[in-house]
């Protein structure tokens, strides 16, 4: 018996045999086409027609953020940059295979030397290379393999087009080499609560059949179990299923103490999915996806239309919308196309926003038009604020168009040193962990390096927590969390018991913090929240909390 570990993806356990994914395409041969420039090409167009319309068809199939994510991959099937770049590999004597190969890694590379968001987007490249070149070669696309038992996947990272459609009767988990906890694979992961470990340094030397338990609450793979063991994660199983059947309602502690729960949004189509896991709100809405794919800044009247939506959605309920967090890893051409040598620590967020400030006022226009005609409760917030000055600058244009409830995202650990001062200006924090982490920890969250200092319960990230939570406590302000550590059931509890007001994850996470929160109260809360503050380790953290939780401790 031994152990891996890696960073887990919600908090499901399962057992069963290891499968691993097939190994890549070969890389192609350099050799010199034999049919000429023209049949070449005519074979390269078919192929990249015929994959982005498969990629599609995934997308469709599967629906929810799985298409989001599947659409922007068949898009770069259709690049017509790619494209150009194919073409003149071909005129040099290439075959298309080559010339598909040469061109994806050529961009592939590009991405990566980006960093950030980017750079987790190169796998997406690998995939639609490797399935373009499967069709050239007349060979099947590599993929999850099949079996006629249930199985554990082990993978290097598994391409979106593969985690959107995996068969969930016959996959019981994931495991990867590579990846943090904001890959592809791990957003999929979680809108389809599927038990996944990614970033499991020694992954790539399981073999296939060999028994393992997946226990993604702790991060923890137990290769060669025992018997004991296996009987023990079985039951954990049992209790966990037993434990999600709590009826859905808001969220509240053992003592009756209600904790909103609310959901992460990326579009408005995910409204519907929201409320039936029984979403009281929405606790961060991300505009993004109105700016990204756009050569100009949308419309007042463009966006009016999407967040009128999003508030009918969800009338009567507390919605709080993140104006435009773009830069770093979220170039747009038209608020910040400068060359950065670290764009994660350059002008993003509302840094760029205050540069290009007619964009700021414009969504706030389009949100403040919108909340007029709407009974939801609306609130505003700014991304990547770091100083007392940037509250107030951000306040009081939300104020002056309208906006009655204006507050700040807590992302970097100066705006939680200096929460108290922070809140008596704005109406509102939340808390963005996933960033907060970062830049806590100093360590890039898309890179798969370091994705092991990418741990929300670090105690240096949960005393900066704490920090907010106290400030808000002290000042009659809300205090929510919005970064994924809301979705791990049992450190919601602890982010609680440091102060949130609210908790806003995935919404395929809301049933299981909802029973988590019901196992507790506020004072147990805050005895875990200490717990975890004594500790020197994320793991201790972790440890010292279990052991509170354990039943009968």
């Amino acid at each position: 018996m031994s152990v891996l570990t890696g960073v887990g993806i919600g908090r499901g356990v399962a057992v069963g045999p290891i499968l691993r994914m097939p190994e890549p395409l070969p890389e192609p041969d350099t050799i010199a086409s034999t049919i000429g420039p023209d049949s070449e090409r005519e074979r390269v167009t078919n192929a990249l027609a015929a994959t982005a319309e498969d990629i599609r068809s995934r997308g469709e199939r599967a629906g929810g953020k799985a298409q989001e994510v599947l659409d922007a991959q068949a898009m770069m099937a259709d690049d017509p940059t790619l494209r150009s770049d194919i073409d003149v590999r071909i005129d040099n004597g290439a075959t298309a295979e080559r010339a598909v190969f040469e061109a994806f890694n050529g961009f592939k590379e590009m991405l990566l030397a980006i960093g950030g968001y980017m750079a987790e987007r190169a796998t997406d490249l690998d995939d639609v290379s490797q399935r373009i070149i499967a069709r050239l070669s007349g060979v099947p696309a590599p993929g999850v393999p099949t079996s006629d038992v249930p199985f554990v996947l082990v993978a290097r990272d598994l391409a979106p087009a593969d985690t959107a459609l995996l068969d969930l009767d016959r996959v019981l988990a994931l495991i990867t080499s590579d990846g943090g906890p904001t890959s592809h694979t791990a957003i999929l992961a979680r809108e389809k609560s599927i038990t996944a470990v990614v970033g499991v340094v020694g992954a790539l030397s399981l073999d296939d059949g060999t028994n393992v338990i997946v226990d993604a609450s702790t991060g923890i793979i137990t290769v060669g179990p025992s018997v004991d063991q296996t009987e023990k994660a079985k039951a954990t199983i049992l209790e966990r299923a037993q434990r999600a059947a709590v009826p859905i309602g808001p969220g509240a502690l053992a003592d009756g103490t209600h904790i909103p729960l609310l959901a992460n949004l990326g579009s408005v189509d995910g409204v519907d999915a929201a409320l039936a896991a029984g979403a009281e709100g929405v606790g961060l809405f991300r505009t993004e996806f109105l700016f990204l794919d756009a050569k100009s800044a949308p419309t007042v009247a463009q966006q009016y239309t999407h967040y009128s939506k999003l508030l009918r959605g969800f009338s009567g309920k507390k919605v709080v919308v993140r104006a435009l967090d773009a830069g770093a890893d979220k170039p747009l051409s038209f608020l910040n196309d400068a060359h950065e040598e670290n764009p994660a620590l350059g002008l993003r967020g509302l840094r760029a926003l205050r540069a290009s400030e007619h964009i700021l006022r414009d969504q706030l226009t389009a949100l403040s038009r919108a909340a007029q005609e709407s009974d939801a409760d609306l609130w505003v917030m700014a991304p990547m604020v770091s100083t007392v000055e940037e509250t107030k600058y951000f306040v009081d244009i939300a104020h002056e168009l309208g906006l009655a409830t204006a507050g700040v995202m807590v992302e970097v650990p100066s705006s939680a040193l200096l929460a108290d001062r922070i809140l008596a200006i704005a109406g509102f924090a939340s808390i963005g962990t996933n960033d907060l982490t970062q830049y806590t920890l100093a360590a890039d969250r898309m890179l798969g390096t370091v994705s092991s200092f990418q741990d929300p319960w670090h105690p240096a990230v949960l005393r900066l927590v704490g920090e907010v939570g106290s400030a808000g406590a002290a000042l009659g302000k809300p205090v929510g969390i919005c970064g994924e550590a809301a979705a791990d059931p049992l450190l919601a509890v602890v982010l609680v018991g440091l102060g949130a007001t609210s908790l806003s994850m995935s919404p395929a996470a809301i049933g299981d913090v909802r029973s988590e929160l019901a196992r507790f109260t506020r004072d147990q809360a805050v005895a875990f929240a200490q717990a975890a503050l004594a500790a020197d380790s994320p793991q201790s953290a972790r440890e010292a909390v279990r052991a509170l939780a354990e039943p009968g401790s």
